[in-house]
């Protein structure tokens, strides 16, 4: 794995400025400890940091092509490269390097231009330059397993690069704070592509290109979405098919020339993914666990797993008190506010891995691909219910229920009916934002202060929903779901959290159940093959049934963070005193009144207010982090208190 960085010029004579390419790339060193390579030409420069894994002593970046006019920064890796490269020597290509994924993508492009995408299975991000072309092309994997930053310069100049930290480096940028992204992180917990905490940088979006040609307007593109139409299979041959598609997918990436493990949180994903990889070596296989305290932890699961195919295991355990400190660090990492708080046990797991292998093999994906979530059979179940009832019935009766059921967090489940009452009450877009939304609308607002509210306008999350089910066009409302969390949850959230996480500790992480042909063929069966019995993955778990021991199969789906509900009562003072110190309440950006309700109501145990708080937390730690730095943004919104 891999970091990147560049500059690109509308004047074809600009002079690259080297020492800030070189800041640009050291900024991303985390991700490439093993060698850094630079090339620069006249209005083109990238950088490039290299984590070596495939090709050890002929991969080195920037990679170029035969006569030199093409060169490449690449982050990333392509599975089928093998297969690609006798086709594209059957052409006419000449490789130099002994057997490396980059030059293949080289050559690739030659040939077919942006249509080499269409070829290549693999989690990338590239920035290539083609000189006889004139052209600069910028492209990220189907899913979105690897990131790509860019932003455009007042002087008209364009920069780009792996993470934040690249562009953080670059004094001419504005880094305002954009007022709908602290809505949108307080709605999703994170800030889903293209958009960033600062107003002038954007994210490329998965399965998109951007080519850039002087003189001509940029062209950004698509070039891939998942499937819309189910097809029907039965069940046998669905579950033969999924077990050879997933020992394929495993297969692929098993390919390195460093050591290699696995995660295994006892899960069914990690622990299918460590059952396909067993299985195919010759050797033991490392894995790496987490544990928690309480019933959180699944350990015990994990160490069925492992012995069952032999693996060398490496236990740690996470302590919960850990998560606060944590907290001011996730800015850090992520370059801007990011509240998913299994980011930190994630974090651990990837740093206990890197002391044995440089790659590691994880289970993402898989509630994704196979509707393991809980919120996929709401979404069925109440859109069902909605074609039933008259949207007059829903939107008076149900919603004046919903509105008159008491909020009852610490209530037996049964009682706590006026989440579903609500969701019940909305159309479709509405109701699966609720089951996504970390903070609802009402809170959200209140926490807002009044200048950053002022500057919202029309903003409404609920349109980026309403978008995807539109671009979806199924009728199908676990498609409708599905296709939604895949542009959104797993692209913006659970993807950027394992590649952050990860490359922080310089380990690749690849994940075969997001291998793009095994997407697609998931996404596409029908529904009783998904979802059946109030149970989700079930030809998942149909062909795992031979492989894991029915105690892990059949188990009740697990979260991967210790509770926080509990540890912020325990260690109110230490709550308290980050989020009603100057570095968030004098920022202008959230309402302190407002934020001391949030933390007395949770104190005094009336409302569990645990996932506002943590966001809270999350973003004091990314100002904290922003201003404390040399080169340090300027923070505040216009006409709000500044941020000292």
């Amino acid at each position: 794995m891999c970091g990147l960085a560049g500059i690109f010029h509308q004047d074809s004579r600009a002079a690259i400025d080297a020492a800030l390419l070189a800041r640009m790339t050291a900024a991303v060193a985390h991700r490439g400890p093993d060698g850094d390579g630079f090339h620069i030409e006249p209005g083109v420069g990238l950088g490039h940091r290299r984590l070596a894994i495939i090709d050890i002593a002929g991969g080195n970046q920037p990679m170029f092509n035969e006569d030199g006019s093409v060169v490449i920064a690449f982050n990333g890796e392509i599975y089928n490269f093998a297969e690609l490269r006798p086709k594209l020597q059957a052409l006419g290509h000449v490789f130099s390097s002994g057997h490396s994924d980059t030059e293949t993508i080289v050559h690739a492009w030659e040939s077919w231009g942006p249509d080499c995408l269409h070829h290549l299975n693999g989690m990338f991000a590239l920035a290539l330059w083609d000189r006889n072309r004139g052209q600069l092309f910028l492209a990220r994997d189907r899913l979105g397993e690897k990131p790509l930053y860019h932003a455009t310069l007042p002087d008209g100049g364009f920069v780009f690069g792996s993470e934040m930290a690249c562009l953080a480096a670059v004094p001419a940028l504005n880094r305002r704070i954009s007022p709908t992204a602290v809505e949108d992180f307080l709605t999703w917990g994170y800030i889903p592509d293209p958009d960033t905490i600062y107003a002038g940088i954007h994210r490329l979006p998965a399965a998109h290109f951007l080519l850039l040609e002087r003189g001509r307007a940029p062209v950004l593109r698509r070039y891939w979405q998942p499937p819309t139409q189910i097809r029907e299979q039965d069940e046998a041959s669905a579950v033969a098919e999924l077990t050879a598609r997933l020992d394929a997918a495993t297969a692929r990436r098993l390919v390195a020339d460093v050591p290699l493990g696995a995660f295994l949180s006892g899960g069914i994903d990690s622990s299918a993914v460590v059952a396909a990889a067993a299985r195919q070596r010759a050797t033991p296989l490392d894995t790496f666990t987490i544990g928690f305290e309480g019933a959180e932890d699944e350990t015990p699961y994990a160490a069925m797993v492992s012995q069952r195919y032999g693996t060398v295991q490496h236990n740690e355990r996470a302590s919960a008190v850990d998560m606060i400190a944590a907290a001011r660090t996730q800015g850090r990492i992520f370059g801007e506010p990011f509240g998913d708080p299994s980011a930190v046990p994630t974090g651990s797991v990837c740093r206990l891995a890197r002391r044995h292998a440089t790659v590691a093999i994880s289970g993402d994906g898989g509630d994704e691909v196979f509707a393991g979530y809980r919120r996929y059979r709401w979404h069925v179940l109440t859109q069902a219910v909605r074609r039933w009832l008259p949207a007059s019935v829903r939107g008076s009766a149900i919603g004046a229920l919903a509105r008159a059921w008491p909020k009852l967090d610490r209530a037996p489940r049964w009682l706590r009916a006026k989440h579903t009452l609500t969701e019940l009450s909305l159309d479709a877009t509405l109701g699966y934002l609720r089951t996504t939304t970390q903070v609802q609308a009402a809170q959200r607002r209140a926490l807002l202060a009044p200048g950053l509210l002022a500057q919202l306008g029309g903003h409404d999350p609920t349109t980026r929903i309403a978008a995807l089910m539109e671009e979806c066009g199924s009728e199908d409302a676990l498609l409708q779901a599905q296709y939604v969390d895949l542009s959104t949850w797993l692209a913006g959230r659970m993807l950027v959290k394992v590649d952050r996480a990860s490359m922080a500790h310089a380990l690749e992480v690849r994940a075969p159940l997001l291998d793009p042909g095994l997407v697609a063929w998931g996404l596409a069966l029908p529904r009783r093959l998904k979802l059946r019995g109030g149970e989700g993955k079930y030809v998942f778990r149909r062909a795992l049934e031979p492989l894991l021991p029915p105690a892990l199969l059949h188990r009740p789906k697990q979260g991967f963070a210790p509770s926080l509900a509990g540890l912020f009562r325990r260690e109110a003072g230490r709550v308290r005193a980050r989020l009603m110190g100057e570095t968030l309440l004098d920022s202008g950006l959230f309402a302190p009144a407002a934020v001391e309700r949030l933390l007395a109501e949770h104190e005094a145990g009336r409302f569990d207010h645990s996932q506002a708080l943590w966001l809270l937390l999350t973003f004091e730690g990314f100002l904290a982090q922003a201003a404390a730095a040399p080169d340090r943004p300027d923070l505040a919104l216009e006409g709000a208190v500044r941020h000292p």
